[in-house]
């Protein structure tokens, strides 16, 4: 997690830095290209202004208007008339006139020509260059590399009069190495650019290192806590997963949390279901080692001549049929609560009457009722009670609940079957007068293999499936099953039907 946090680092400031390198790359030439464009506009202004002084000085030098002087003279080379040379100054005369203007106008290297024509095909006639040095120069301050020329046409009005002369000289004053501070001060910009930049820099690392913990903490806690959940410990968790500062990582530590929940839950679920087979397991082994020890010492006792008497041959041959009864009831209920638990049994839905479901079980019920003097009372509507649902399960959800009533009623008690529409659809509901069931045990009544202690005699007789077997069929229905009983006066247990039925086959037993 450490090589993360650092990659960040590295990551951010290294965007940073390349951001603040292009920015010092690319500005100064902006800069530069900016601060020389004022200069050339600088420049070209104060060469309007040196032609506009050259103009009324030539004009003054020749004589205005009347053209008492020309210009250039015919010479061969022309060259200009002296009172132009004496207006404009002599090279190294300090007291001429573009002297002057060099360092009070110009400040810059300035030469001016005067051509014979109006144009550059012209003969150059005069030509002074004068040099500019700063009496003072000032820090900072550089000659710098841009030139600026401005030609113009001027008037030789002596030499109109005059067929064939040309009447306008071509006058040309070209500035260059003007003294400014461009230099200086785009060095300056890029010194506080390279010192900002510096600092945005060292404040990058402390952000980035800021930012980097802040988005890897949580990380190395989730990792951390799954680094737990695999080593087995399935208590860990991401602490404050919803204070992170990412919304994204907040949310994914959010969900890690519900997963390890769901995963504990689950895995407290196998160990649960795994102590729960494992308990089965012992009961099935139990109730299956009664019958066979049974079956094995009756096998043996024949086997060592107790079948010489007809009448203890008889009473063996007796025990061993009820034995194996016994273990064909128990093969069959422990394979129906199997298939009911897998989901392989399939509902057979209908729309037909409950009455006829309900009066199918009561005549089957009815000969076990006789023998043992418990009358069987059925509590029917008048009115058919259609609804969804499979009439041989149903069934054997009502010869279960009849035939525990019947078990645990003594002579002369009576066990009642009432059917009756809801709200919601339909409730069966078995009671009877029988031994009850003490409110402690109530709770357990529904297990495998449980039976309860106040079965007495009967306690052997049964499996211990049967009410497993009705809730799994109740369930499958989309019911619910509740069980009601008071020591010493009888026991009601109400199975409540839904009107419409949406599943047909039973969900698979969680994990």
């Amino acid at each position: 997690m450490r090589a993360l946090q650092w990659r960040l680092v590295i990551a951010f400031v290294g965007v940073v830095t390349l951001a603040i390198a292009i920015v010092l790359v690319t500005l100064p030439n902006l800069l530069d290209g900016y601060f020389a464009q004022q200069e050339q506009k600088n420049l070209d202004a104060r060469a309007r202004v040196i032609a506009t002084v050259v103009t009324l000085r030539i004009g003054l030098a020749t004589g205005g208007s009347n053209g008492a002087a020309p210009i250039v003279l015919p010479t061969d080379p022309p060259t200009a008339s002296s009172v132009v040379a004496d207006a404009l100054g002599r090279a190294g005369d300090s007291s001429g006139l573009l002297e002057q203007v060099t360092s009070s106008i110009a400040e810059s290297d300035l030469e001016l020509t005067i051509s014979t024509s109006p144009d550059s095909t012209g003969t150059v006639a005069y030509r002074l260059t004068i040099p500019y040095r700063p009496p003072q120069p000032i820090a900072g301050q550089e000659p710098d590399t841009i030139t600026d020329t401005y030609a113009f046409r001027l008037a030789d009005t002596y030499w109109s009069q005059f067929p064939g002369q040309a009447p306008a000289r071509l006058v040309t004053i070209t500035l260059s190495h003007p003294w400014t501070y461009r230099a200086q001060t785009l060095r300056d910009v890029v010194g506080v650019m390279l010192l900002g930049g510096l600092i945005a820099v060292a404040v990058s690392i402390v952000l980035a290192v800021f930012i980097a913990t802040r988005l890897t903490t949580p990380i190395r806690r989730l990792t951390l806590a799954s680094r737990a959940l695999a080593e087995g410990d399935f208590d860990a968790r991401v602490t404050h997963a919803a204070d992170s500062g990412a919304p994204e990582v907040a949310e994914l530590g959010v969900a890690f949390n519900r997963m390890a929940d769901r995963l504990q839950e689950s895995i407290e679920l196998i160990r649960r279901d795994r102590d729960r087979s494992r308990d089965f397991l012992a009961d099935v082994s139990h109730e299956l080692r009664t019958p066979l020890a049974a079956l094995r010492t009756f096998n043996e006792l024949l086997q060592e001549g107790a079948d010489d008497d007809p009448s203890t041959r008889a009473e063996f041959l007796e025990s061993s049929r009820g034995q194996i009864e016994r273990l064909d009831w128990l093969a069959q209920n422990l394979l129906d609560l199997s298939k009911l638990d897998s989901g392989l049994v399939a509902l057979d839905l209908r729309p037909d009457d409950l009455r006829a479901t309900v009066e199918d079980a009561l005549e089957q019920s009815q000969p076990a009722a006789s023998r043992r003097g418990v009358r069987l009372v059925a509590d029917l509507p008048p009115e058919p009670v259609r609804q969804r649902h499979d009439p041989q399960r149903l069934a054997q959800v009502l010869s279960n609940l009849i035939g525990n009533s019947l078990k645990f009623t003594p002579p002369g008690g009576s066990v009642r079957v009432a059917l009756s529409v809801s709200n919601t659809g339909a409730r069966l509901r078995v009671s009877d007068t029988g031994v009850g069931i003490d409110p402690g045990e109530l709770p357990h009544v529904f297990d495998r293999f449980y039976r309860g202690t106040r079965a007495g005699e009967v306690r052997a007789a049964g499996s211990g499936l049967g009410l497993s077997i009705v809730r799994s069929i109740v369930e499958m229905h989309g019911g619910r099953v509740a069980i009601e009983s008071t020591p010493g006066q009888g026991t009601s247990v109400s199975v409540d039907l839904p009107r419409d039925v949406v599943q047909s086959s039973p969900a698979p037993s969680p994990l």
